[in-house]
């Protein structure tokens, strides 16, 4: 049985007093929670206040980004060594965000996945299409040569230390949200291409978050699938009732 994990991106958001204030609230309220995994992914600036913040807690701390390097001239960057320094157990890796305003490739995630693995961190890795995709039949095509780009040689044993999120991009920040159906009939299809890269037992394994403005309101029917194991939250992570309430109808 796979348990559930539900995480807060809390993006480029908050300044260094708030993100404090909201850590401390997450985690004295998870105290009540069972049955779920929890984890903040602050701005980088904010990671070590908030990881002293949820110290001792049921909260996780996670990275919203990395780089595949462990050191060297690269300005601006973080390696996941500098994450895990910062107690770091998660990183988010390939956002939408990242993806179509960034430019990052597949390629390119996938090089931090393999990075962020070798380091003892478990890489959050999203997927997700675009709406004229979608409307263009073209999701399953788009995640799959997501999948496979970005879980490129990534043994059975490596692929058991992963999360995937499913965030298909047109339900991002826009108040749009995937249909329950939807969102399944695509966790489903990608536990299976994950069958069909590996086995039925770490497909059965692997934890899959849906992403793309989860809210208290729809998270029971959402979470309520069979293939999907949590959320990737945005803004409702901002909140902390908001995000609580979420975590409350995954447990």
């Amino acid at each position: 049985m796979r348990r559930p994990f539900v995480a807060g991106n809390w993006k480029m958001n908050l300044d260094r007093a708030s993100a404090v204030a909201l850590a401390e609230g997450v985690a004295k309220g998870a105290d009540s929670l069972v049955g779920v995994d929890l984890a903040v992914c602050p701005p980088s600036c904010y990671l070590e206040a908030v990881g002293r913040a949820i110290a001792g807690s049921k909260i996780a701390l996670g990275a919203q980004n990395m780089y595949h390097q462990p050191d060297g001239a690269f300005t601006g960057e973080l390696s996941a060594a500098m994450l895990r320094d910062l107690g770091c157990t998660y990183v988010i890796l390939g956002h939408s965000e990242r993806r179509h305003i960034l430019g990052e490739t597949d390629e390119e995630v996938n090089k931090k996945v393999h990075a962020a693995l070798a380091a003892g961190l478990t890489p959050i890795i999203c997927v997700g299409e675009l709406l004229a995709q979608r409307k263009a039949g073209q999701t399953m095509t788009v995640i799959r040569r997501q999948i496979n780009g970005s879980l490129a040689g990534l043994s059975p044993r490596q692929m058991t230390g992963i999360v995937i999120a499913y965030e298909p991009v047109w339900a991002i920040g826009t108040g749009e949200v995937a249909t329950p159906q939807q969102a399944e009939e695509v966790h489903s299809a990608l536990r299976k291409i994950v069958e069909d890269r590996y086995n039925d037992s770490i497909a059965g394994s692997v934890r899959i978050q849906y992403g793309g403005s989860v809210k208290p309101e729809n998270a029971a029917e959402l979470l309520g699938r069979p293939d999907i194991d949590g959320a990737l939250v945005g803004g409702a992570s901002l909140k902390v009732e908001q995000f609580l309430g979420i975590a409350e109808k995954a447990g």
